[in-house]
């Protein structure tokens, strides 16, 4: 009887695991090359960044990065890197309001340095310097994204 107490307590108490990490989508494009190769101008590097989640089953979830890095000279695009880095998880009995918190912050932290990883990897594969993207604060991000949902709801409950 005290083994089945201690289960039903164990499958109680909150738990979070990774389950797998992987690339879910990488692309990379030199739309200019060769010739792009010849022009020793230093080139403009953009990123782009997105998150999204999605539940798999009870308790299990697919948390993906995209990252977008875009280099250009002018109005010639040098490369384009995007990569989504994705990952399984695996987070039980955990309350409603800070599931949210974990999907949009503690997994997209787990996930970024392997698309960092992975940005850089494709980047000097095609004959470039690496491109290393600097930390991200994804609590900042996931508090702002949290506010702007807020002013809709709110903008659109007074129309």
């Amino acid at each position: 009887m005290a083994q089945e107490d201690n289960a039903v307590q164990e499958q109680a108490q909150p738990g979070f695991s990774i389950e797998k990490i992987y690339i879910k989508d990488a692309s990379l494009e030199i739309p200019n090359a060769p010739q792009i190769f010849t022009d020793r101008t230093q080139p403009q590097v953009s990123i782009e960044l997105g998150n999204f989640a999605q539940a798999l089953e009870a308790g299990v979830f697919e948390v993906a990065i995209k990252v977008t890095v875009t280099s250009k000279i002018e109005d010639k695009t040098v490369f384009l890197v995007e990569v989504t880095q994705a990952g399984i998880f695996q987070i039980r009995n955990v309350p409603e309001e800070n599931l949210d918190m974990i999907i949009g912050i503690t997994c997209p932290n787990i996930l970024f340095p392997y698309a960092r990883e992975a940005v850089s990897d494709l980047v000097v594969r095609a004959g470039f310097m690496p491109v290393l993207l600097n930390p991200i604060n994804f609590e900042a991000l996931f508090a702002q994204q949290k506010q702007q949902q807020a002013e809709a709801a709110e903008a659109a409950a007074k129309h």
